[in-house]
């Protein structure tokens, strides 16, 4: 396997299980130095364990909206592989709830961690990539959700609107430092999380998307390394959308007129 990544430093988020999991095992197989994150201090270190990094992977458990802990992963990655050059805004919550009965607590949490956290963290790294003078790639983790209404996701797919939007605003100001700044949409995903609260989860969304499956990690995580890569410098302040065309689909009612077979 080529390395694409070695003597570059990355931070990834939510990295526990599922998208960011993969991601950070994949960027450490092709030679990068990695900070994982995940709120979850033993799912952290049972991921530690399951890509095996050795001197090129750190962990840092705790709640990744919490600026010092921000702080301390910029840190931490400074000292121990002396810069940063991939950002990875991956953690993030899906809390589903009706529009009417959604509460301040759950709204407060939401935001905290897929905004707060994501915003803050881009601008701490984009400090220390400016002070190091080589540029870099911060990539924010968007969602279908934050393209098309979801049932029951209206603060979720809110958040996610917004990280697009971040990701376009950021290169007004972080251009110029050769910083890009994209984001990745992805749409229905079988994760460890979603297969386990719906087990047919994967053939239930096959069943709608237009290729046949849902997503796996895997199809994040290339999108993800692309983006990160010396291959995308001139893609910036954008949104890829990872799902299968789902979002491509309009809804019509089924007795709509359709053109006579042949």
């Amino acid at each position: 396997m080529e390395k694409n990544f070695v003597g570059k430093s990355a931070i990834v988020t939510g990295a526990g299980s599922g998208i960011g999991f993969d991601i950070a095992q994949q960027l450490i197989s092709e030679g990068c130095q990695v900070l994982i994150n995940d709120i979850d201090r033993d799912l952290l270190a049972a991921a530690a364990d399951r890509i095996s990094g050795g001197s090129a992977l750190i962990t840092l458990a705790g709640d990744a909206g919490n600026l010092p802990l921000i702080q301390q992963m910029i840190d931490e990655v400074v000292c121990h592989f002396g810069r940063l050059d991939i950002i990875i805004a991956n953690a993030g919550i899906t809390s589903y709830g009706r529009f009417l009965k959604f509460t301040e607590d759950q709204f407060t949490d939401l935001v905290n961690l897929n905004l707060r956290g994501s915003f803050f963290l881009a601008q701490a790294a984009s400090k220390q990539m400016i002070n190091q003078g080589s540029g870099g790639r911060i990539i924010f983790m968007s969602s279908v959700t934050g393209l098309l209404a979801h049932p029951y996701l209206a603060a979720y797919g809110m958040t996610k609107a917004a990280l697009k939007m971040l990701a376009r605003a950021l290169v007004i100001e972080l251009a110029p430092y050769g910083i890009t700044t994209n984001a990745i949409a992805p749409g229905a995903v079988a994760t460890e999380r979603t297969m386990s609260m719906t087990p047919n989860y994967d053939k239930i969304w096959g069943s709608y998307i237009p290729t046949g499956k849902a997503s796996q990690p895997s199809d994040i995580t290339r999108t993800a390394l692309f983006l990160a890569s010396s291959d995308a410098e001139q893609i910036n302040g954008q949104t890829i959308t990872v799902d299968g065309g789902i979002t491509g689909l309009c809804a019509v009612p089924d007795d709509i007129d359709k053109p006579d077979e042949e």
